[in-house]
């Protein structure tokens, strides 16, 4: 489903945006959270430099708007128009996914910030460890 070489590969994996070989994160649990923001400086497979310029993630925030948003719809979408639940607890709901998902927003946002600025670039083998 999945393959090397689209963006989707890279965002959902969060492996590096250049070669698609290795994880950006040292810790790929999200859950993780004393390890969350901890990012390799570079990818060991193509030396691609994850953090472009000092602050560079920040811009990341912007991202998490839109995708803790899409949460909240599709929250919405089930707790309220497909189970017919109270505003209130639809309310409920949506904040409780949020909070569950904050991690795991956090990481896909920064996966789509830096895939905006870095290209896939398929000439690049695995070369070995």
């Amino acid at each position: 489903m999945l393959k090397k070489g689209s963006k989707l590969y890279s965002i959902l994996t969060g492996s590096c945006p250049k070669c698609h070989a290795e994880s950006m994160y040292k810790n790929r649990n999200p859950y993780a959270l004393g390890t969350l923001f901890k990012m390799h400086e570079r990818c060991s497979n193509c030396h691609t430099k994850y953090k472009i310029e000092p602050s560079f993630f920040y811009g990341s925030m912007y991202v998490s708007y839109g995708v803790g948003v899409a949460f909240a719809v599709a929250t919405f979408v089930l707790a309220f128009l497909i189970f017919k639940t109270s505003l209130t607890n639809t309310f409920i709901a949506i904040v409780l996914t949020l909070i569950v998902f904050m991690p795991i927003i956090i990481r896909l946002s920064r996966n789509i910030w830096i895939n905006l600025f870095i290209k896939y670039d398929p000439n690049l083998k695995d070369q070995p460890k």
